[in-house]
């Protein structure tokens, strides 16, 4: 390598890395009490997605803990965070992760359960209402709703069960047997977010089966 060489800028790989970055999050309660909840299925899928990049979370300067890990060398990389306060506060941790890591909402993912789709559905969205998810309310109060949002379903309440009551129980034994696949597709549905692009994503997962 010749002196003009060493002197040449060269582009900065983090600066690449930071490109492709996404920061996902998994909305849930803190506490083994709430841990099987169907209010914790996005801090589940979160879990899944650390497992699969062999990454552990790890306490981090923003409330939250934090995973990171890329899907393949070279692929986007994801930060993976579950914020240590209660759902309903949802929106400081966010914006204190996006404040850190110098990304936009348009690079965020927030994974969190839904009563408006069937269990063990997946539907993806950019934008849109809260649909009364304090979690998603808080967020959007503190950043705006311009974030794609993996939709984990966890159906509707039976009878008259109030709704706040039903997603601070844990699933019931029938669903606990399907629970892994409903994971699994959530996780699948974040990287396809991250790796191929929104529309894609939807394309694929909501598919008529």
């Amino acid at each position: 390598m010749g002196l003009f060489d060493r002197l040449r800028p060269r582009p900065k790989e983090d600066d690449a890395v930071a490109e492709n970055t996404w920061l996902v999050v998994g909305l849930g309660n803190p506490g083994a009490q709430y841990a099987g909840n169907r209010h914790n299925v996005g801090q589940m899928v979160a879990d899944e997605l650390a497992s699969r990049l062999g990454a552990s979370f790890k306490t981090h300067k923003t409330p939250s803990r934090v995973a990171e890990g890329f899907l393949r060398p070279g692929g986007p990389k994801l930060v993976i965070a579950k914020p240590n306060g209660y759902m309903n506060t949802s929106g400081g941790p966010v914006s204190a992760l996006l404040k850190f890591y110098a990304r936009g909402p348009e690079r965020l993912i927030i994974v969190h359960d839904e009563l408006d789709i069937p269990f063990d559905t997946v539907r993806l969205k950019h934008g849109g209402g809260h649909g009364g998810h304090n979690g998603l309310r808080d967020i959007a109060k503190a950043i705006g709703n311009e974030f794609t949002r993996v939709r984990v379903g966890v159906g509707r309440p039976p009878g008259r069960q109030d709704a706040a009551d039903f997603v601070l129980k844990d699933f019931s034994s029938t669903e606990r047997s399907a629970l892994p696949n409903l994971l699994s597709d959530a996780a699948d549905a974040v990287e396809a977010v991250a790796d191929l692009g929104l529309v894609a994503a939807q394309q694929r997962f909501h598919a008529p089966s």
